[in-house]
């Protein structure tokens, strides 16, 4: 098995409703299970907050990696599988699609 990385890249979501957000974190309750009860889960998952800093070349200092674009990278986790089609068929069903939001899949480098 190898692992891939699946990065969950979001909207912004600053006017959801907390009945709303409660539905989303029950679907993804609901996906990680599913996820780890295949054993498929190598690493994470792991949420990330949307304060951040980005360092460049020369030591320019920025805020946030998303001053030009209107998606989040919301987070990720790492899983086993035997090749990149089945790391895709794993990130189906991913409650951030829902959303808008979509799933990058990257194979880790050995």
């Amino acid at each position: 098995m190898k692992e891939f990385m699946l990065l969950f890249r979001r909207p912004e979501m600053n006017n959801v409703s907390p009945a709303s957000m409660e539905a989303l974190a029950k679907q993804w309750q609901e996906w990680f299970g599913k996820l780890a009860a295949q054993g498929a889960i190598a690493q994470g998952p792991v949420r990330l907050n949307t304060e951040a800093k980005v360092l460049k070349p020369g030591g320019v200092v920025t805020d946030g990696p998303f001053v030009e674009v209107r998606e989040v990278l919301g987070g990720f986790v790492v899983v086993k599988a035997a090749d990149l089609d089945e790391a895709v068929t794993l990130a189906h069903g991913c409650p951030v699609l829902t959303i808008g939001g979509s799933v990058e899949i990257r194979t880790a480098a050995e």
